[in-house]
């Protein structure tokens, strides 16, 4: 398999934060997405952002500003298929998505999803977080075949939503990744959340 593209998924409506851009947000000085790009673009062969609207607000980035195939914001999983479409464009075989409003994630996210999607029915993988309380699936960090991107568009266009429900559907294996303190998928959803990853950042 060739190195997967990345796909930052952006395109939420960021209701819990009052609306706009949960990316745009300050964050010890910086763009919470500057946080991201850091974490995801040294891990694949290239990056492009998922967002709805303008795509010119996300013009210092440098990035493709890819908007959902599909109307009324379905969630992640039309950004998935945006990312797919994007890829195949490119020649690629693969991406591995990501949030953008989680400034914490592994830096081997994408090797171990590449492990855990080894022996699997398609090179599908979805991380998972796991401490005392259990494995906690984390939908919007996942390795995506580009072979299934027409089969996900008829999922979407017959409406389907849940990206673990398709995901599993699809023989989607799971990567683990400890959490004994902080999760390394925290995200930022809350004034408060973005508080405490300001207070994560300076110590």
């Amino acid at each position: 398999m060739q190195q997967p593209f990345g796909v930052i998924l952006a395109g939420g409506l960021a209701s819990r934060m009052g609306g706009g851009d949960k990316a745009l947000l300050p964050l010890a000085g910086r763009p919470l997405l500057s946080h991201v790009v850091d974490r995801i673009e040294p891990q694949v062969a290239g990056l492009a952002l998922n967002a709805n609207g303008d795509p010119a607000r996300f013009a210092s980035f440098g990035l493709p500003v890819l908007a959902d195939p599909v109307a009324g914001h379905p969630g992640p999983l039309a950004g998935v298929l945006a990312g797919l479409d994007w890829a195949a464009a490119q020649g690629g075989d693969s991406i591995v998505t990501v949030a953008a409003d989680t400034p914490f994630f592994p830096g081997d996210l994408v090797p171990r999803l590449l492990l855990a999607a080894e022996g699997g029915a398609a090179p599908l993988a979805l991380a998972a977080s796991c401490a005392a309380g259990g494995v906690h699936l984390q939908p919007t960090f996942g390795l995506w075949p580009v072979s299934l991107r027409d089969a996900l568009r008829q999922a979407l266009a017959s409406g389907t939503r849940k990206v673990r429900l398709w995901a599993r559907e699809q023989g989607a294996q799971v990567a683990e990744f400890p959490a004994p303190g902080l999760d390394p998928f925290f995200n930022i959803n809350t004034p408060e959340d973005l508080a405490r990853a300001e207070a994560i950042l300076a110590r």
